[in-house]
């Protein structure tokens, strides 16, 4: 049976009160304790002795009436065996001896204090009687404040700062004279601790975690046993480091509280190297910003806001589904521990909607009462403050009583104050002063409180009381997690010292604490190695191809074909097609074959390769086809002085272009080498883990200026190839026997200047997909250089082979006939014929001119001597035939000259037809004759 009885008892003619508390269902005989003086008030001795069973841990209290004090324990518990605690000590009531101060001798300090017993937080509830407990306490020591009793001027704040002012003006401007101030909320605490540096006030409060009391220039004698809110902060970050978290998301109520909270959590999550991806706030609806975290994939979020304004919160995390396996929510500790499953007409969730939303999340409440059974300063544990706690409050549920969890700080700020007014009075007294000569003028009294409360240190209910240089009180932090619809320890911090006590109990819904945002995993993309295996054999097989035009060049050399070939610059086309063969291969090695830091020497290989590569092959075929143009596209008397061809000056033209590459390339990689840059492309999402994303990255050979170098080096090599393709176009029809390939030449250098225009745009446009970018760069290089080499080398290959690679050069005369037969030899005689013909025509023609003028003359002579001339033959009857010398007439034989020679007189005779189309050096005497 469980009961509580309470009996009145008188010891030496002094009544003790005893209150009981009933802490489970065990009993226990009662036996009171033996003392022959013991009077009882209120009951019978028949009644008493009627009363043998009590239950177990049931308390008793001590309390003597009048100016009594009682000598032995104070409160005795019930125990299992029957007996009571410490039953070998008598408790009885003392009257004071000599040696004892009478309370009516002591001087009174005077604390006024507000309590809110009523308001937004109803704290003065619990923190009156807690705080009158430790008064009764302090008072009755003999060692603490010997002179002196503390009594306690409160009202009501209602925890409104309106209301605080007036009340703050009626304790200042009325007697007694105040020592000190003790405020409690936040609100309250601020006005009052921002006015009372006015009159040299000391505020110290129970029940204020505002951050902003902090600050010492604007509070500058503000302490309190209450930690500022920023405490739970170090907590957070050192489960934030313990988890592996590198990046948070916040929501906070617009209160200057919170914001305050915070800016400081920011501050430190930045020095431990976390990021705040997101910070959402919310006045009154937290739909918005609940979403705005989802979208913004927040997984580690914490929530700054008062209780009522959680269960909003937790309404809309549910509907946006912010709560499971992939989420941890941080919050306050000192909700109440039903607080999501009461009803809210605010919200639209039920129980289990909300019940659900909130399991697995974590919490941080400051530790506000000693976990440790140690007896402190007032020699109370906290277990036995808690139940004469109770005891004062006449029974009421703990959990409808406002400011129970913060009564132990109120209790232990009473100690704080009495002892630091206890450490003042010696360093007082040294200098004339008493606390009694207090005023509110006074600053140097002010300043000893000041400087005993800054130094205060020792054991609370509370835990350890110690205060930081801002005046707020360091404590230990409980953490807390919600598993399976209950609170469950999982251990404490403390931030003095840096200390997490750990119980190893945490619980997730999924395999362990998840991941502070969607875990992405880099993967490299690498070529594909069938490609570039593929690409390689077909490269090794250019450059074997390359090595045999190359030894057959140079074995062929003496030969007259191969000579006027000029060897030596095929020689560099092959060298030059082999290199960049070479560049295939270092085109196609990445990350999958070579470390990272080995990647740059990749790098330089392939541009140093392609550059020589280009202008060995293409140098030596532009400087063919340039010597061709220049000599051919001459006026006649500048190319007979060049008609015998200099190769000195070739292999100069050559140089002249690598040097370019050369110089370019070193000013290149000195000015700005290469390196690797990782490209990252969009993140994938495998089908398996909805919880994993993809990263794909690609590395490519760059450097800082990389676009403006490869401007240059496209622009040069650009107009290199358009120029080649121009002096290709414009020498296609010309023959020489000095370079007798120079139309093969012409080939290549269309194909390597076609291959080379689109592949080069076209490699930019593909560099993000390796294996196309590979595949058309490498295979254009193949594709020119193959053709490059079939080109030039197979016909005269073929011609050696088929007409006797080793021939001598007059065996080969004896062959053809003549040399005069090559066709290049015939076409040059013929043109040179042509031209001397054309000369000799000309000549010819002035001449039937001048020979055509001086007959008419004559005819113009005949004609006026023609009629005395007739009157001769008339007399002397003369034949005209005779008379005249025989002419010619133009008409005559005309058919039998040469078409340029129609008009001429009397030059040729009828067998003296000639034919351009037929004329030759050993018939050109006629043409004078």
């Amino acid at each position: 049976v469980c009961e509580i009885i309470q009996v009145m008892l008188c010891l030496w003619q002094a009544p003790l009160i005893i209150i009981s508390m009933v802490h489970s269902n065990r009993c226990a005989i009662i036996r009171p304790p033996r003392d022959g003086g013991i009077r009882y008030r209120g009951l019978t001795q028949e009644q008493i002795r009627s009363v043998q069973i009590l239950p177990e841990d049931y308390e008793i209290e001590y309390i003597c009436r009048g100016s009594r004090i009682i000598v032995g324990p104070k409160v005795r518990k019930c125990l299992r065996n029957g007996t009571w605690t410490d039953m070998n000590q008598l408790s009885r009531c003392s009257i004071f001896s000599e040696s004892v101060h009478h309370p009516l001798s002591k001087k009174k300090l005077y604390i006024g204090a507000l309590f809110p017993m009523s308001g937004g937080w109803p704290g003065g509830q619990a923190c009156l009687p807690a705080a009158q407990m430790a008064l009764d306490l302090v008072n009755n020591r003999t060692d603490i404040l010997p002179d002196y009793e503390l009594e306690l001027i409160h009202y009501d704040s209602m925890c409104d700062p309106g209301e605080a002012t007036k009340l703050l003006y009626d304790l200042l401007y009325t007697e007694p004279i105040k020592i000190v101030l003790m405020p409690g909320c936040s609100s309250v605490s601020t006005l009052v601790a921002e006015a009372a540096r006015m009159w040299n006030l000391i505020v110290f409060s129970y029940g204020s975690s505002s951050p902003a009391l902090s600050n010492r220039q604007r509070f500058p004698t503000f302490f309190r046993t209450h930690p500022s809110a920023t405490l739970h902060n170090p907590t957070r970050v050192r489960l934030f480091q313990k988890w592996g978290w590198t990046k948070i998301a916040t929501i906070q109520q617009t209160t200057e509280v919170f914001t305050s909270t915070l800016d400081d959590l920011e501050e430190r999550v930045k020095e431990a190297g976390i990021e705040i991806s997101v910070r959402q706030s919310f006045l009154t609806d937290p739909a918005v910003a609940v979403k705005n975290l989802k979208r913004q994939d927040a997984r580690i979020i914490v929530g700054l806001f008062y209780e009522t304004e959680a269960r909003k919160v937790f309404c809309e995390v549910f509907k946006e589904k912010l709560y499971g396996k992939k989420y941890v929510w941080f919050l306050i500790g000192w909700y109440a521990d039903n607080w999501f499953k009461i009803k809210d007409p605010a919200i639209n969730c039920t129980v289990e909607n909300m019940t659900e939303a909130v399991e697995g999340h974590v919490t941080t409440e400051i530790v506000m009462l000693n976990p440790e059974t140690v007896r402190g300063a007032s020699n109370l544990t906290s277990q036995e403050f808690l139940a004469q706690l109770m005891s004062r409050l006449g029974g009421k549920n703990p959990e409808e009583t406002g400011g129970f969890q913060e009564a132990p700080l109120a209790y232990d700020a009473v100690w704080a104050l009495a002892l630091a007014l206890n450490k003042t009075v010696a360093p007082l007294r040294a200098k004339g002063w008493t606390l009694e000569d207090f005023n509110y003028n006074n600053k140097e009294i002010t300043a000893e409180i000041y400087r005993a409360l800054n130094t205060s240190s020792f054991e609370g209910v509370s835990g350890h009381v110690v205060f930081d240089a801002q005046g707020s009180r360091m404590a230990w932090t409980l953490i807390e997690q919600l598993q399976g619809g209950s609170y469950k320890k999982i251990g404490y911090y403390d931030s003095t010292k840096g200390n997490l006590s750990w119980y190893g109990n945490d619980k997730w819904i999924g395999l362990g604490p998840p991941a502070d945002q969607t875990k992405v995993i880099e993967e490299f993309r690498y070529l594909s190695q069938k490609l570039f295996v593929s690409v390689s054999v077909f490269a090794g097989l250019g450059i074997l191809l390359g090595i045999v035009c190359l030894s057959f060049n140079i074995y062929n050399s003496s030969i007259r074909y191969i000579q006027n070939s000029q060897p030596y610059l095929n020689n560099m086309t092959a060298v030059g097609c082999v290199l960049a063969l070479a560049a295939v291969f270092p085109l196609g090695i990445d990350g999958l074959h070579v470390h990272r830091s080995q990647f740059p020497v990749v790098c330089q290989f392939r541009l140093w390769l392609l550059g020589l590569g280009f202008s060995l092959a293409y140098g030596s075929m532009f400087t063919k086809i340039w010597w061709v143009h220049t000599v051919f596209t001459k006026k006649d008397e500048k190319k007979e002085k060049r008609k015998h061809l200099e190769p000195w000056k070739l292999y100069v033209t050559v140089a002249v272009l690598l040097a370019i590459d050369v110089l370019s390339l070193l000013i290149w990689q000195i000015m700005d080498p290469l390196h690797i840059t990782v490209e990252k492309f969009t993140k994938e999402a495998p089908k398996e883990d909805l919880d994993v994303l993809i990263q794909p990255l690609l590395e490519h050979c760059s450097s800082e200026k990389m676009n403006t170098w490869l401007g240059v080096v496209y622009g040069y090599k650009g107009l290199l190839l358009l120029l080649g393709i121009f002096l290709a176009y414009e020498t296609k029809s010309i023959s020489t026997e000095k370079i007798n390939d120079h139309r093969a030449v012409g080939m290549a250098i269309y194909n390597v200047a076609v291959l080379c225009m689109i592949t080069a745009p076209v490699t930019m446009i593909l560099s993000s997909q390796q294996d196309a970018s590979f595949a058309f760069a490498s295979l254009a290089i193949i594709f020119s250089v193959y053709i490059t080499l079939v080109v030039l080398f197979v016909p005269k290959i073929r011609r050696l082979i088929t007409r006797g690679e080793w021939q001598s050069e007059q065996q080969d005369t004896l062959k053809t006939g003549s040399s005069n037969n090559n066709d290049e030899e015939k076409s040059r005689q013929l043109e040179r014929e042509n031209r001397e013909l054309q000369k000799i025509i000309q000549e010819k023609e002035e001449r039937v001119t001048e020979l055509r003028n001086q007959l008419a003359e004559r005819q113009a002579l005949r004609s006026r001597r023609r009629p005395s001339v007739q009157n001769q033959n008339q007399n002397h009857s003369v034949p005209s035939s005779q008379a005249e010398p025989p002419s010619y007439s133009p008409a005559m034989d005309k058919r039998s000259l040469p078409p340029s020679f129609s008009n001429s007189s009397n030059l040729y005779q009828g067998e003296g037809k000639l034919s351009r189309n037929n004329c030759h050096n050993s018939r050109l005497p006629l043409l004078y004759k």
